[in-house]
């Protein structure tokens, strides 16, 4: 593990930090095609998570050479590791969920700086001879099926028209044309839909921007979701408390919103009051990029459009990007997850839930883990009421596995060794149906199941593996001598 006094402020120095450490950090200068072959390269090195097999963990990568773009790199890969992230913001694996869970109990706002930032070192307007995004930004495609390129990490920053609140957010952004961009929102999920409403209701564009290759606090912190942060709430100072130092944000050039300051790119933009389009229309594939439960997600026929005014970006910027189903999607989502229901369950019942983990298998979104530790007699049954929690501090949970104290959530074998004998599926399985969940699960549609009313509408689903508390000392573990290893084997335990 890396000293805390590492200094990151942005994506640079959260390079320089992992520069410094073996296998967490590989460059090639090999030429590649952003078009599928990015993704197509670092499926087998590092991108893990629920991307088809054969897939690994691995270090992030940095593509120097990229066709088409000969001033710019392309990294991918840098959150697509629980250990690399709990590295680059200060804290072990297994207490990545405690440290987001503090931030969000007390937030730093941002600041907005006055002096030139970073992010506008180079400056392109939407209205000069030959302006286009697609030239300007190497924004890859996943697959060759995808409706586009794709801009995956870009920190969406917008304001509510009424209220002045300010929030960032990270949404599926597909370059259309030279100035116009798509922006798909899930329905109900993110704060920046409802500004849009807002904003389209009263017939006005809303000023938009998209910083893209940021600090990784910003890009965990921007993953938060009600109830944890509500409307009102801006996910900046998330960042700003695992940093103990605010963002800085800096003024647009041509719109009237701030800007991420030591971003690599920023896109500047509005989205546009009435303005459509139909997701893949320059592929007709009918089908948009890969997402996290690891299907390619369907093209929508009905997207918001972006006008994009202006792009700004660091001299020799580095473009950030993932892959849709992989280890990076799954901590994004999933650490933010583990701290809101820590959050919850703390709430209700101190110091039963001992820790949480969204397994990668449910992309960080589907599937936690809960260690629940029963102390006397009336714990029985107040497991199942963490589950409930559970899926209330996150919608789009569909599986919650409870186990005791004893296990190791964040292995596997151990999880499912719970299940295999602490778990009996005609007692232990409680099913909550008809509830609304994710649409990106192609489970969750009626012709998959007729019990089902619409798409994205669920069965719940909690496997209570933990012991009932009045058999615990029937399922006690064998024990063992309890020695120091590194007497005998130093070269493994150092």
């Amino acid at each position: 593990m890396v000293e805390k006094e590492a200094k990151i402020t942005d994506m640079r120095s959260a390079l320089e930090l992992l520069k410094s450490v073996s296998g967490q950090l590989i460059e090639t200068d090999e030429p590649v095609d952003p078009q599928a072959e990015i993704s197509g390269v670092y499926r087998h090195v590092g991108a893990g998570g629920t991307v088809m097999r054969p897939t690994r963990k691995g270090p992030a990568m940095i593509f120097n050479n990229v066709k088409g773009h000969p001033d710019a790199r392309v990294l991918i890969g840098l959150l697509a590791s629980r250990e690399r992230v709990a590295m680059m913001l200060g804290t072990e694996p297994e207490r990545l969920g405690f440290l987001l869970n503090e931030a969000v109990k007390n937030p730093i706002q941002p600041v907005v700086i006055n002096e030139k930032p970073k992010c506008q070192e180079v400056v392109h307007y939407a209205d000069e001879p030959g302006f286009d995004i697609r030239k300007l930004i190497p924004a890859p495609t996943n697959t060759e099926e995808d409706a586009g390129p794709y801009v995956t990490m870009g920190m969406c920053y917008a304001s509510d028209s009424q209220t002045g609140d300010s929030d960032v957010t990270i949404h599926r952004l597909c370059l259309q044309s030279k100035n116009e961009i798509s922006m798909y929102f899930v329905p109900g999920a993110r704060h920046l839909g409802v500004f849009r409403e807002k904003a389209e209701k009263e017939g006005r564009p809303l000023p938009i921007s998209i910083s893209i290759g940021v600090d990784p606090a910003v890009e965990i912190g921007a993953c938060f979701e009600p109830p944890t942060t509500p409307l009102g709430y801006n996910e900046l100072s998330v960042a700003g408390a695992i940093r103990n130092q605010a963002v800085e944000l800096t003024p647009c050039l041509t719109i009237d919103e701030k800007a991420i300051a030591n971003a690599e790119y920023v896109i500047e933009g509005e989205l546009i009051p009435g303005a459509y389009v139909r997701e893949d229309q320059n592929t007709n594939t009918g089908k948009a990029m890969p997402e996290f439960p690891g299907y390619t997600g369907p093209a929508v026929a009905q997207v918001p459009l972006i006008k994009v005014k202006a792009v700004t970006h660091r001299k020799n910027p580095i473009m950030q990007t993932v892959i849709g189903p992989s280890e990076e999607h799954v901590n994004m989502a999933g650490i933010p997850t583990e701290a809101s229901i820590l959050q919850m369950v703390e709430r209700a019942m101190p110091g039963k839930v001992l820790n949480v983990y969204c397994h990668p298998s449910g992309g960080g979104k589907y599937m936690a883990i809960l260690q629940f530790k029963k102390i006397q007699p009336s714990d029985e049954g107040r497991q199942r009421q963490a589950a409930l929690l559970t899926f209330a501090a996150f919608s789009e949970m569909k599986h919650v596995m409870l186990v005791d104290e004893d296990v190791d959530i964040f292995d596997t074998s151990d999880v499912l060794w719970a299940m295999n004998t602490r778990y009996q599926g005609d007692v232990d399985t409680i099913f909550i149906p008809g509830v609304r969940c994710h649409p990106l699960d192609p489970t969750q549609n009626p012709e998959y199941n007729p019990y089902i009313r619409d798409k994205g509408i669920s069965c719940k689903t909690i496997f209570d593996c933990t012991v009932p508390y009045h058999l615990k000392d029937k399922f006690q573990r064998a024990k063992f001598m309890d020695v120091d290893p590194s007497r005998f084997a130093p070269e493994l335990f150092q």
